[in-house]
């Protein structure tokens, strides 16, 4: 019996396969725990659609995401901190800092997580920090450290 399965299984495959199982085991174990349904099929065209509007969902995430990377590469975030001892800065600059700097002066909310620091920041001057917007995509944003 053909059975699409409707959540992850390690033994058994990934969500929205189509696996081939004994009648017993199907209809015993697989679909009274909703762990597949029957591969009619009204259930194969249900499938298909779904991994269409997955696919079609997917590519406008791709899309906005370089956009957005492309918007990050012509901004900058300037960031005021105190001077320490030397002329060097007190303290260093968080992910959180920039995020909230870059929503301030941009209007854009960054997610902090995303936000890829190659070391930390303690000294003034300017900075060039990667973002992971997306799995495929990566955002360069210029970092400018002044003192307050």
């Amino acid at each position: 019996m053909k059975i699409i399965l409707l959540r992850d299984d390690k033994n058994l495959g990934k969500k929205g396969d189509v696996i081939e199982a004994s009648e017993g085991y199907a209809r015993n174990y697989l679909l009274p725990k909703k762990i597949g349904i029957e591969a009619n099929a009204k259930n194969l065209n249900d499938l298909k659609l779904q991994k269409n509007r997955e696919d079609k969902l997917a590519r406008e995430q791709l899309e906005a995401a370089k956009a957005l990377a492309a918007s990050l590469e012509e901004k900058q975030v300037v960031l005021k901190m105190k001077a320490g001892e030397g002329g060097r800065a007190f303290g260093s600059v968080s992910a959180k800092e920039i995020a909230a700097a870059y929503k301030e002066q941009n209007g854009i909310e960054l997610d902090k997580k995303k936000i890829q620091l190659p070391e930390s920041i303690k000294s003034f001057g300017a900075y060039e920090v990667s973002i992971k917007l997306h799995p495929q995509v990566t955002g360069k944003l210029t970092v400018k450290v002044v003192e307050a």
